[in-house]
């Protein structure tokens, strides 16, 4: 884990300040534009409901679109990440964009210690968060920990089954569905947005968790499922040459048959009382 650690906090370090100046994240459309919110979280708005005065955590929240985006719905949101380089941005985004989000930098699987037990009533995780952690069960115990009774998950991720594709030759599973012990081990210069250079920490250390994995994780830390939707659509082209982008959304879904392919998920699951 301290090896996995290092190693993935070396890249999102050095991905903060290319992600914050790439187009894509839209920093300066968060600045002139007090209604915009970034496209995942637009996604999600029928599924999201009123999160008026409701006190919200975002967990791995790198540099704060979605954070920002949140606080512009009316919740009262912490943003926690463990890449100091990426929450330098998220303060800077915040700032820029009239938002007042406290920011704090830890692992998650400390976020109960760092930011106390049962004080919030949404906690809120967003595309490609869960690949960096070795233990769905592990996390499932944080978001528990942080929830208030009768306070609401919300989970926006890539689909598992997307995760067993190789981008360059896709048409059979190639990783593992099921959650495995060793990480899977991955050396790429590049990154999923528009950038003016290649990363200098390239190496990053990744796992997949099986759907059955994390809702078992959720049911046995106290949570009820209350809804789950799959989706056709993922906002990153996960399999270039094979999938288009809808404009109006920001969301890549495969060209040919979009329905062969379950690319992300929406759930939502419920702190039952203690």
């Amino acid at each position: 884990m301290t090896d996995s650690f290092a190693v993935n906090k070396a890249n999102w370090d050095d991905r903060a300040v290319l992600h914050a100046a790439s187009p894509d994240y839209a920093f300066d459309r968060f600045a002139a534009d007090p209604a915009h919110l970034s496209d995942v979280v637009r996604f999600d708005l029928p599924r999201l409901g009123d999160l008026a005065g409701l006190r919200a955590v975002h967990l791995q929240c790198h540099i704060g679109t979605d954070t920002v985006s949140l606080s512009r719905l009316g919740a009262a949101v912490t943003g926690l990440d463990f890449s100091g380089a990426a929450l330098a941005e998220a303060r800077r985004l915040a700032a820029a964009a009239g938002a007042s989000i406290g920011y704090h930098e830890a692992d998650v699987h400390d976020a109960v210690e760092v930011l106390g037990a049962g004080r919030f009533d949404l906690v809120y995780t967003g595309i490609g968060a869960l690949c960096w952690l070795p233990s769905v069960a592990r996390w499932a115990s944080v978001v528990a920990g942080l929830l208030r009774p009768g306070g609401r998950l919300f989970v926006r991720e890539g689909h598992p089954m997307l995760g067993t594709l190789d981008e360059n030759d896709p048409a059979v599973p190639r990783y593992p569905y099921f959650e495995h012990a060793e990480p899977l081990v991955f050396d790429d210069p590049g990154t999923y947005v528009a950038v003016d250079r290649p990363l200098r920490h390239t190496v990053t250390h990744s796992w997949n968790h099986s759907l059955g994995e994390l809702i078992t994780a959720l049911l046995e830390n106290g949570l009820a499922l209350t809804a789950f939707t799959e989706h056709d659509s993922v906002p990153w082209n996960a399999l270039p040459g094979q999938m288009v982008l809808e404009e109006a959304t920001g969301e890549w879904r495969l060209e040919d048959t979009p329905s062969r392919l379950a690319a992300s998920y929406t759930l939502q699951a419920v702190k039952t009382a203690e």
